[in-house]
């Protein structure tokens, strides 16, 4: 089974590279993040004759997660995440899917730090940490994938220096991720390429051309589909294409 999960930049606007990627790829699953649509103008029919059902969260002009599937419709169990009821920005989804729990995250990016984004972004982060740890408890099979706006040391960046005080590098955002996987979960890339540099985004087409990038996108896994985690990438070229997203999609293979 694959899966792979996408920050798209747009989804109306990225549509062809998206439909693109899903004919030339073909993931089982995907979780999109950034659909900056919303629910109603979900392009979910062209998405349906491209061979995917979807299930989505979308909130115009901003944010937005969604799951797509083949051969099966997403059932969808959650939106938003428990903890704040007054929080109305579509940024968490989850759904059913393939024998599989499947969240589609798309963290706060936080900046400018310090002020009321980062502490929104911290305290989100705090409310994923609690709501995981009961994803993990249930003892099913669980998967949370998407753009999580955290670059967790500096391997994971082209030029730590450079961007010590952004955000997505900030000691409490590394705390909290760090915090996430000490419950458990796996993150795929790392854990098949513990000592490789490699990057899931770049902030324009300069800084792609000199591969100066940051890696924010993950697939984070129970460690009973961590056992069965046999091929992992990222599908880098596809940044280079005609007005691509800033966000390469990450994948992995699992075995049955």
């Amino acid at each position: 089974m694959k899966i792979a999960t996408f920050n798209v930049n747009g989804v109306k606007g990225r549509l062809p590279r998206l439909l693109e990627w899903l004919e030339e790829t073909r993931p089982d699953i995907a979780c999109l993040q950034e659909i900056k649509t919303g629910d109603a103008t979900f392009p979910a029919a062209a998405i349906e004759a491209a061979g995917y059902h979807a299930v989505w969260h979308g909130q115009p002009s901003h944010h937005g997660v969604a799951v797509l599937a083949r051969g099966e419709r997403p059932v969808e169990v959650r939106r938003g995440l428990p903890g704040d009821d007054a929080d109305g920005q579509a940024r968490y989804l989850e759904a059913d899917v393939h024998g599989l729990r499947v969240a589609s995250v798309y963290l706060p990016n936080g900046n400018p730090q310090p002020g009321p984004k980062f502490d929104y972004k911290l305290a989100w982060f705090e409310r994923l940490v609690g709501h995981a740890q009961a994803l993990l408890e249930r003892g099913r099979p669980v998967l949370l994938a998407g753009d999580f706006n955290v670059v967790p040391t500096n391997a994971d960046i082209y030029n730590a220096w450079l961007w010590r005080f952004d955000a997505v590098l900030q000691p409490a955002t590394r705390e909290a991720y760090a915090r996430l996987l000490a419950q458990g979960w796996v993150d795929a890339t790392r854990h098949r390429r513990p000592g490789e540099r490699i990057y899931t985004f770049w902030v324009n087409a300069d800084a792609f051309r000199r591969n100066a990038g940051f890696r924010m996108d993950f697939l984070l896994l129970d460690p009973g589909l961590a056992a069965r985690l046999v091929a992992d990438g990222v599908d880098a070229a596809h940044r280079g294409r005609e007005k691509p997203s800033d966000h390469a999609p990450v994948w992995i293979e699992l075995a049955p």
